[in-house]
Formats: C-alpha cells, structure tokens, sequence
C-alpha cells in the first residue's frame, strides 16, 4: 500500500491568463464542478472559467463587471458566492458597498448582470468584506467592516438578495461563515 506523504507540489498547468493587475481574489465553484469564477479585486470584475478537473487548468471564459454602469468611484472586489443551484454568482464591492448579482447562463458559464444591492443600512462607507450564502440559498448574510455591520437578506426566486431590516454591530467585521450543526438528539432511553 501506497504512503501518503501529504506534500503540495506545484502543477505544469499555465495560468489562467487573466490581465495583468487584475488582482484575483477568491474562486467559488459552480455546484457541477464544471465551471468556475473568480472574482478580481483590482479590476471589480468577475471572470467565469472552465475547469479540467483530471489536469487542473482554468480556462477563462468571460469576463463581467461588479460595477453598474457609469460608476466612476474607488472600488475593490472583495468575496464571491454561487447560489446552491448554480443560477445565480453574487460579488461584493468594496467602495460601491454593495452586493453585485449575476444570472449564470447554463450553457456557455457567462455572467449578465442582474441586480447591485446595496450590503448595509444607513450611513457607510459600509466597505463588505465578506458574506456568506445559507446552505439552502434562501438567505445572505454580509459583513461590512467599514461600518461594523452584519446585515441580512433574504434571497428571492430571482437570485435578488432584499434586506430583512436585521442587523447586528459587530465592529471590524472582516469575515461571516455559516454552519451547520448537526441536530441534537436526546440519548435514547435503556
């Protein structure tokens, strides 16, 4: 039998080739493995990419902004989230203080924007450095830094997160996770 050392070793695949300073950040997976994206920090862009799996290789595909149209402020992207059902990418913006919404074309892996939902209440710069998706894809929870704030958002069937009017003060905020926990169970009698 085999020993398994448990040592990283670097792969021959080429990079995935995106622009230069474009500032890769995070990669999330569609739930099918077979697709990718990255969201790119400097850029405030998201790039979907093939993935071979027996090789490694990431493939680029395409390219969306986080950014509406016409926004010319300072932004950074920060997280990337796929919807559990694979339809929906959700990007944040870090000096647009908002969550970036993408429908995923099942075909081709390309990104149409969708909606950009602002990620706190009141007064900012709200600076969401981090969110996380429920396991059921039903709710989104951001956590602004700027602000100090764990805001939450229920997610309709059209991918759009709405704010609950929840929020929590959690200053310094720079990530949010969710688990789940397993049920508890009482001991059965004997």
């Amino acid at each position: 039998m085999p020993s398994i050392q448990g040592l990283l070793g670097p792969n021959a695949v080429p990079s995935a080739g995106l622009p230069a300073n474009s500032g890769p950040r995070h990669l999330a997976f569609h739930p099918q493995g077979a697709v990718a994206f990255g969201i790119n920090e400097t850029a405030s862009t998201i790039t979907s990419f093939r993935f071979d799996r027996a090789s490694g290789r990431l493939t680029p595909i395409a390219t969306a902004s986080t950014l509406p149209e016409g926004y010319s402020g300072r932004n950074t992207g920060a997280e990337i989230a796929v919807h559990p059902t694979g339809r929906f990418v959700y990007g944040s913006n870090r000096g647009r203080d908002s969550i970036a919404v993408f429908s995923v074309d099942a075909s081709s892996g390309k990104l149409s924007p969708l909606a950009d939902v602002p990620s706190g209440h009141g007064g900012g710069p709200h600076n969401p450095r981090s969110f996380a998706l429920s396991p059921d894809g039903h709710l989104l929870y951001a956590a602004n830094q700027g602000s100090g704030q764990l805001v939450a958002f229920r997610i309709g069937a059209d991918g759009k997160p709405a704010p609950l009017g929840v929020k929590a003060q959690a200053p310094g905020a720079t990530y949010v996770g969710l688990f789940r926990f397993p049920a508890h169970r009482e001991p059965a009698p004997r």
